[in-house]
């Protein structure tokens, strides 16, 4: 989760269950109890068939109550398919067929004065069971429910066929299927929602995760480099110093003078280094640029200074290199020869050759040492030297080949293409980690 943000829960939603809505007044109450909501809604359906049952529909100014009689078999069916209504969240299809079989027989058994108030029942129910499944079960099932009841009610209702409370079931029973299946569209997409929000929630933090171990990876493959490089010069010049110490005082001070320049570039570079760790607006933040191909020819010297004969074959400079490729060029080349002088031995040379085409830079560093002997041989193993250049080279889609000579000594050749994308320059300044690599 990137600075600055905050996430709110999201709770996953069930199939047909609302989501949360802020405020609160009825209709939170009602959201947070849904089985007395239905009881309610049960009780209210029951008085209104009671009431539909007992008022005349056709009176010269709209219906007039009390002018029917409530019979027992009415009052019977409006108690069962009422109270099924208390369950419809739980049991919508058994709902549905309960009110269904009670509307019909209403239809069947009031011979006399044959009316359908137990209808609204079905109505409640054919909604409900929209709301809460999928399309192809609302149009199967609201069909046969509406062709069922509209037949029945043509068959054995009001007469003529054609009278209004018998087009009224048909009219009512299709609108309470296509308002429950917008219901469940309006449910469903607000779902989709909050999930793609919740996704895109998780994607930034893993994104934000993935930036910072990249970061990390880059600033500890640099501070590698640094160190491994001056540490490697400042150790031999040491050496030299203390082994003629006595017998050749000038030649110590020229070696411990190399110690205190070696030194001072890696202070340098540390500090330009652990910078990129301060805020943009911080005055003391180091401004210099990075290093490249334009200052190899420093770096070759602190090798010859060193004991270290270097050959250089670069060519001459042509158009501007990218600054990922340019900074990888000059990390491999020191990584390289930083190897050489310490696993090298004595008197070994080492060679460095640049090449650029129109489609990659080539940089191969070779030597001709054959190890180094005794009690000071390095152990094999414990290094980063290579795993670092190895990374640099496979974060810009490169290659990397690295092992012994045939005829001697060891061999770095790194390509480099030229023709990337600008995610892939980006890439190459963060780093990514590889899967294989050797000591350095």
């Amino acid at each position: 989760m990137g600075p600055g943000r905050y996430r709110f829960p999201v709770t996953p939603l069930a199939p047909g269950q609302a989501g949360p809505r802020p405020g609160g007044g009825p209709l939170a109450w009602i959201r947070a109890h849904p089985r007395a909501c239905d009881t309610v809604l049960a009780l209210a359906v029951f008085v209104a068939i009671l009431v539909g049952a007992m008022a005349g529909p056709h009176g010269p100014h709209g219906p007039r109550f009390g002018e029917r009689d409530l019979t027992v078999t009415t009052a019977v069916l409006a108690a069962v398919a009422s109270g099924a209504l208390a369950v419809r969240r739980r049991f919508p299809r058994s709902v549905l067929a309960v009110t269904g079989v009670c509307t019909v027989l209403e239809l069947l058994l009031e011979t006399e004065a044959p009316r359908a108030p137990v209808a609204c029942s079905v109505v409640i129910a054919l909604c409900t069971l929209a709301a809460r499944t999928d399309r192809s079960t609302t149009w199967r099932v609201g069909a046969l429910t509406v062709v069922v009841l509209t037949a029945a009610a043509m068959l054995f209702g009001a007469r003529p066929w054609y009278a209004q409370e018998n087009l009224g079931i048909f009219a009512w029973t299709g609108m309470a299927a296509a308002a429950g299946d917008a219901v469940r569209s309006r449910r469903a997409f607000v779902a989709a929602i909050r999930e793609r929000a919740e996704r895109a929630e998780r994607t930034r933090e893993e994104e934000a995760r993935r930036r910072v171990a990249e970061e990390r990876m880059r600033i500890a493959r640099e501070l590698h480099d640094v160190v491994a490089h001056h540490i490697a010069l400042v150790n031999v010049q040491a050496g030299v110093a203390s082994h003629v110490m006595d017998s050749r005082p000038d030649q110590a001070k020229q070696a411990l003078a190399h110690v205190r320049e070696a030194s001072r570039s890696a202070l340098d570079e540390l500090r330009a280094t652990v910078g990129l760790l301060r805020q943009s607006d911080d005055p003391r933040a180091p401004t210099e640029p990075t290093p490249g191909l334009a200052v190899l020819d420093h770096l070759i010297d602190g090798f010859v200074r060193a004991g270290l004969p270097v050959d250089l074959d670069v060519p001459r400079p042509a158009d501007a290199l990218p600054a990922a490729i340019d900074l990888t060029a000059y990390r491999i080349v020191q990584e390289a020869l930083t190897n050489v002088h310490k696993h090298a031995g004595q008197g070994a040379r080492a060679t460095v050759r640049i090449t650029r085409t129109a489609d990659a830079l080539t940089v191969t560093v070779l030597d001709d040492g054959t190890g180094p002997d005794g009690p000071d041989a390095p152990e094999p193993g414990g290094g980063h030297g290579l795993i670092g250049m190895r990374e640099r080279v496979e974060a810009l889609r490169g290659t990397v080949e690295t092992g012994p000579r045939p005829t001697g000594g060891f061999r770095v050749h790194v390509r480099l293409p030229l023709h990337t994308t600008q995610a892939t320059h980006q890439a190459g300044a963060s780093g990514r980690s590889c899967r294989t690599g050797e000591t350095g």
